[in-house]
């Protein structure tokens, strides 16, 4: 019997199982990811090398003058020495991880999980995979809300493929696009894009992409040039949230 149980297990009948428990799921950028892997022997005992953590994201990569939806893997985390679990026997492996200042945030397609697996040697791997909810931290809120006061709306968020003067760990960027529809700047201006650089917890940089409204034949030729389009960028610390709503306006302002 055991002779058949080994062989079941290696073809992933009968074999060891994982499940990771996560202590909250939504969590910001910079913040610890706390939890338990737990792993359940099967019908026979097995040697599990390694178990790891892996954070992953999608984004949209562009290949052909075609547009694909493809897997970065951000970071990898191993966290226990080979052990011996034991037929129907249950372990548990608590762990802690910190995500980076620059994990993208789960809005618009945008989707970020962790995925655990255990490596067996001559065996089918037992895995699963766990969704987090990464939601803005305080300067990325007040940032959304200053361009919210300001009259814009959001209209896509999205991971897209950069260049390489635009990237800086990952070979994306999170690129939030709104578009005016009240206040000063609706009429004056096509859209805003932003994109996110965070240097620490307390700072962090606004790259903003300015795309204004063709106004007569001049702005209609800007227009067709691509000239339209102004590239600002912002540091904004800690500090500057009570003020940070004027600060964009006059930004925005003086380019369009």
């Amino acid at each position: 019997m055991s002779f058949f149980n080994k062989v079941f297990a290696s073809v992933g009948i009968g074999a060891a199982k994982v499940d990771t428990k996560l202590e909250k799921d939504r969590v910001m950028p910079g913040e610890e990811v706390r939890g338990i892997v737990e792993i359940s022997g099967g019908s026979t005992e097995q040697n599990i090398d390694d178990i790891y953590l892996s954070l992953h994201t999608t984004y949209i990569r562009e290949a052909d003058d075609k547009k694909y939806t493809a897997t970065a893997q951000i970071d990898r985390f191993k966290l226990t020495q080979s052990f011996l679990i034991k037929e129907n026997e249950t372990k548990e492996i608590p762990f802690t991880f910190r995500l980076p200042l620059d994990m993208p945030l789960s809005m618009g397609r945008t989707k970020v999980w962790v995925s655990t697996g255990l490596d067996i040697k001559n065996a089918v791997d037992p895995s699963d995979k766990d969704y987090l909810t990464v939601v803005p931290n305080q300067l990325m809120h007040g940032v959304f809300n200053a361009i919210s006061d300001l009259g814009f709306r959001l209209r896509e968020a999205e991971c897209e493929q950069a260049p390489r003067h635009l990237r800086r760990n990952m070979p994306f960027v999170q690129e939030f696009e709104f578009v005016p529809a009240s206040g000063s700047f609706r009429g004056r201006l096509d859209e805003l894009e932003v994109i996110f650089y965070p240097n620490s917890e307390n700072e962090i940089e606004v790259l903003m992409q300015v795309d204004r409204r063709a106004r007569g034949l001049g702005g209609f030729l800007s227009e067709a040039m691509g000239m339209d389009e102004t590239y600002v960028r912002m540091n904004i610390h800690a500090s500057d949230l009570s003020s940070l709503k004027q600060k964009l306006q006059n930004t925005i302002g003086s380019y369009c």
